[in-house]
């Protein structure tokens, strides 16, 4: 273990860091050894982790001084805000700010942030085909997090900035799995109309951050996004169908009846589906799949996915 070196995982007991702490302990020939960054050191996310043999700290985002304690004497960093916690974009920003920073004072060789376009690039806050948010966003978990990528840049941080995609994990915890209609047929609805959706499995996500810290400085500096793969409503459908073994239809409506459902951050990935509905070709190109399986050999299709996970997705809604 001493020769080994140190990546220091945020978010380590959620889904993208606990895949990348995962990734290097599941490696018996890793050079590297895990830090499991968490707020609860106690919890039995953090507890799991320990006893796979991750070294656990604690650490948060909202607290500087413990970043820079728990980053000193890392080779690597992987850097992960979770929006869905709180709704703030200013804490994005903030918490992007703080990794970047006690990345900086620990001198870290190679820092991996979990980023995502700024959607106003494509449609300026001036375009009314897709509703202004927040006063100043589109999609305001996407645009925040391209704002905390100028943390990493100015101070000058060695950096890979990682464009990930939709998790298949979000038909299971997020309501988004089929759900029975008034006709009593399963039905997967989302406002995509005949686009590609990228996905992939959140371990995945882990898989391919671990591939680009072994592969270290031919990775700094870039911009890599990451897909299991790139499938339409339709495509999705069919694979549930097979999966469960009964019929599930795709129920495509408009962005703007998606943001009227009124749950907590309609508003948002609305505008997220619209975007990457209006702007595939871009979206999609941005995360190659052969790239991702070179990082991780291992990725799985959605129907594998499926085939390992149908047993957990809700469908008595």
């Amino acid at each position: 273990m001493a020769d080994k070196k140190i990546i220091a995982v945020v978010g380590a007991t959620g889904a993208q860091g606990g895949g990348v702490v995962r990734a290097i302990l599941n490696d018996p020939g890793s050079p590297f050894t895990a830090r499991a960054l968490t707020r609860d050191v106690h919890s039995d996310k953090a507890r799991a982790l320990a006893a796979q043999g991750a070294e656990v700290v604690a650490a948060d985002l909202d607290d500087p001084g413990s970043l820079k304690n728990a980053f000193a004497g890392a080779h690597g960093a992987y850097c992960v805000t979770f929006f869905w916690a709180h709704f703030s974009p200013e804490k994005e920003i903030a918490g992007a700010r703080a990794m970047a920073q006690a990345a900086k004072d620990a001198g870290v060789h190679h820092a991996i942030w979990s980023t995502f376009e700024d959607t106003r690039k494509w449609v300026p806050l001036s375009d009314g085909r897709m509703p202004t948010l927040m006063g100043k966003y589109k999609v305001p978990h996407f645009d925040a997090k391209a704002e905390g990528n100028v943390a990493f840049t100015e101070l000058g941080v060695p950096t890979t900035f990682l464009l990930t995609s939709f998790y298949w994990e979000n038909f299971i915890y997020f309501g988004m799995g089929p759900k029975k209609g008034p006709d009593g047929k399963l039905a997967v609805t989302l406002p995509m109309g005949d686009k590609k959706l990228p996905g992939m499995a959140a371990e995945d996500i882990g898989k391919c951050a671990y591939g680009i810290f072994k592969r270290g400085d031919e990775f700094v500096g870039r911009t890599v996004g990451i897909a299991g793969e790139h499938l339409t409503g339709t495509q999705m459908a069919a694979s549930f169908a097979k999966a469960l073994g009964q019929e599930v239809g795709y129920n495509s409506v408009t962005p703007d009846a998606y943001r009227s459902f009124g749950f907590p951050g309609a508003e948002d990935l609305g505008n997220m589906f619209q975007f990457k509905r209006d702007f595939q070709a871009d979206y999609c190109g941005a995360r190659n799949l052969d790239t991702s399986r070179a990082l991780n050999p291992a990725l799985l299709t959605f129907d594998e996915w499926l085939a390992q996970n149908k047993s957990r997705i809700p469908l008595d809604q």
